[in-house]
């Protein structure tokens, strides 16, 4: 089977392999039923992306069906916007669901039968100890925890106490209700854990009809039982969870999903820590959940990375059970491979010189052919305006250049991009000493289909035309975090200590071809010799054309892997 890019064969992997054993001993029934359940509490970014594609990508393999659902059971950090964004980001990533999607929210009526159940079974118990008493006597790893004073508590004690919390009797932190497990556990989360806690909180889509809600370890794993989820894929932080899942559904008789666990995914110089993510935000540290620089798929979207090369990268990444960190220049890698195939070439200038030709004839503009994609003869071909006075990149021109320069220099010739041969015959500099202007000669023969264009020149470079070019601000990213792994400071909330201050550059004096501003907002380019380049989806316009760096044209993962 091809991947999106028809490039390499999709890889195999453990859980595609327990799907293929369940199919073949019929195990459901032969049925694939999964789920991608986000907590609607922030963007969804690029390690959601790899649970995203592998939930739905089973479920697409073997003809079987994936859920999204909100597991919205926190009110207090949960919004609509988020379920828009994430919503709009799975659309995007190329991925549609069912007949509906779903709200663990929509189940709060059954989650409070389970809950009653439990209590009736003598498994659950309403408690009075406060969120640090019950921290306390939880114990540690090493030493069990202590009864809560309040465990011994009758049925109808229970009941009655519970059905009281429901109907909005008691203050916020006053009581919750615990399962009664072993506080003596080797696994903490099996020491009475915390099934539902007061919140008099407005939520998102129930409004105020509840004053109760239930905890995520509660929630989870009884929606997947409501909606008959077959293979509940985890992130492997929750395989300690599972036996409290399992302990749950097993204690109400419920249908029971495999849970299985894999290894999220670590980036270098990236953190995926929504909490930490939206200390960014929060603190003005980037401009939002869409900041270009951020490892949301939002951010990732309008920085011009496209659906088919983050899908590529989660394929390639594969799934495993250990923990690893993944070099962030395979994900530009993906990115190059895709933009290659697709993204016109146009020429831009990032940092403009003044180049006049002395000989070329005052006042007239040429129209030179230009190939839209070479790689692609679909996409035709353009014209684009020359004249004698150019702009050409600051970077372009040395008068005293090292070896192995060949681009501009004093005396020496340079081929034009789609143009012609020039030779640079004097340098003007300001009072400073700072170049403004390069004066040159070009041979009028040398355009292609002349008779000197098949001369040999090393150099060739791109340029724009004075008059017809068009300004433009272009907006250069860089690694947001200083250190390789910034998620191995679990500990510190001292998020600006640990920013790049360089990791943003803007350049308000670009100048670009004329067509590059009749563009649409999420357009994609190569900008010649510079890297590939995004319309800005936000501030964008032809008036005020901005474009953002997606990546550079050099390939530093495709060398080392050579």
């Amino acid at each position: 089977m091809k991947n999106e890019n028809n490039s390499d064969l999709i890889t195999s992997n453990f859980i595609r392999e327990i799907v293929k054993q369940d199919i073949a001993s019929n195990k459901w029934e032969g049925r694939v039923f999964t789920r991608f359940p986000p907590e609607p509490n922030g963007f969804l970014h690029i390690g959601h992306a790899k649970s995203i594609c592998l939930n739905f990508g089973l479920a697409t393999e073997f003809g079987g069906t994936c859920n999204l659902r909100f597991d919205d059971t926190n009110p207090i950090k949960e919004d609509d916007i988020y379920v828009q964004s994430m919503i709009e980001d799975v659309r995007w990533l190329g991925f549609e669901w069912g007949d509906k999607i779903h709200y663990t929210s929509e189940y709060f009526d059954q989650l409070c039968d389970f809950a009653m159940s439990l209590i009736k079974g003598g498994s659950a118990y309403v408690d009075d100890l406060n969120a640090n008493e019950i921290r306390e006597y939880r114990g540690t790893l090493t030493k069990a925890g202590i009864d809560s004073p309040f465990r011994g508590r009758s049925v109808a004690e229970n009941l009655g106490l519970f059905v009281r919390m429901k109907n909005g009797e008691f203050p916020d932190g006053t009581k919750v209700l615990r399962a009664k497990i072993d506080m003596a556990s080797a696994n903490l989360n099996m020491r009475d854990p915390v099934l539902y806690r007061i919140l008099n909180t407005h939520h998102h889509r129930t409004g105020d009809t509840w004053c109760i809600y239930p905890m995520y370890d509660f929630a989870h794993g009884q929606s997947d039982s409501i909606e008959k989820i077959t293979h509940s894929i985890c992130t492997l932080e929750f395989e300690d969870h599972r036996p409290l899942y399992d302990w749950i559904i097993d204690k109400l008789g419920i249908h029971h999903p495999q849970q299985i666990e894999f290894a999220r995914l670590n980036l270098a110089h990236t953190l995926l820590s929504k909490r930490k993510l939206s200390g960014l935000v929060d603190e003005g540290h980037v401009s939002g959940w869409d900041d270009p620089r951020m490892p949301t798929i939002a951010g990732m979207r309008r920085r011009g990375y496209t659906p088919e090369s983050i899908r590529d990268f989660c394929e390639r990444i594969g799934v495993a059970k250990a923990n690893s960190t993944v070099e962030i220049a395979l994900l530009e890698h993906c990115l190059r491979e895709d933009l290659n195939k697709k993204a016109l070439r146009m020429m831009a200038v990032l940092r403009p010189l003044k180049l006049t030709i002395t000989n070329y004839p005052e006042g007239q503009v040429e129209e030179l052919n230009a190939d839209n994609n070479p790689g692609d003869p679909a996409s035709g071909t353009r014209a684009i305006p020359f004249s004698g006075e150019l702009y050409i990149e600051q970077e372009d021109f040395m008068e005293d250049p090292p070896k192995k320069f060949f681009r501009l220099t004093p005396g020496k010739e340079v081929r034009l991009k789609h143009a012609y041969i020039i030779k640079c015959e004097d340098v003007v500099k300001d009072s400073n000493g700072n170049v403004t202007e390069l004066r040159c000669t070009y041979d009028p023969d040398s355009k292609t289909g002349g008779p000197t264009a098949s001369r040999k020149i090393k150099g060739t470079l791109h340029w724009v035309s004075v008059r017809q070019s068009k300004k433009a601000e272009v907006r250069i990213f860089k690694h947001l975090f200083l250190n390789e792994n910034p998620a191995d400071d679990k500990e510190s909330t001292d998020l600006k200590s640990a920013l790049n201050t360089k990791s943003l550059e803007i350049l308000k004096e670009c100048r670009v071809e004329p067509a590059l501003v009749e563009s649409k907002p999420g357009d994609r380019f190569q900008f010649l010799r510079m890297g590939y380049f995004c319309s800005d989806l936000k501030d964008f316009t032809p008036s005020t054309p901005v474009f953002n760096l997606a990546v550079t044209l050099r390939d530093t993962w495709a060398k080392i892997n050579k």
